[in-house]
């Protein structure tokens, strides 16, 4: 059975968090520290805030796959005619299946009813899951974006777009 894509529900906060912790970890292993990541996590991922930001829009869409939530994309507006994907993981025992796809085509349809031409994704530098994946959705190289962290480290975004 296809994947099913609806809005998130308050009730699904613990897979939605689940998914995102252990998907952006994979993002970042080996090149930031446990302290780090377990700051962020803690932060960002924590069940009452995934509750919490389901309940703001903050997460768009979730796919569900035979009554368990396999991924989950999140996003809005960047600019007058530019929206930004924000959050977007797919569980690893989905993987490869098209759930990412599936989920990146609704955020997309969406965004383009709300009349936005383009969109725009930061991904992690080093990132093999998600670099080949939006480089062949259309999404294009459009800078790098350096930070310091919290814990003095460096952290290196790629940043794509694309026009929808």
């Amino acid at each position: 059975m296809p994947p099913l894509i609806r809005r998130p529900k308050p009730e699904d906060a613990s897979d939605v968090a689940r998914i995102c912790r252990l998907g952006w970890q994979q993002t970042v292993e080996g090149r930031l520290s446990e302290s780090h990541q377990q700051q962020i996590v803690d932060f960002w991922y924590a069940e009452s805030k995934v509750q919490q930001d389901i309940g703001r829009g903050h997460y768009s869409y979730v796919a569900v796959v035979d009554g368990r939530v396999a991924g989950v994309i999140g996003g809005g507006k960047a600019g007058a005619d530019a929206a930004e994907i924000h959050v977007f993981y797919v569980d690893e025992a989905y993987r490869y299946q098209g759930v990412g796809s599936m989920l990146l085509d609704e955020l997309t349809r969406h965004h383009h009813q709300k009349g936005f031409q383009s969109q725009w994704v930061s991904v992690q530098e080093g990132n093999m899951y998600g670099l080949p994946f939006y480089e062949s959705r259309g999404f294009e190289y459009a800078g790098r974006k350096v930070r310091s962290t919290g814990t003095g480290e460096v952290q290196i975004s790629v940043r794509y777009r694309r026009s929808i």
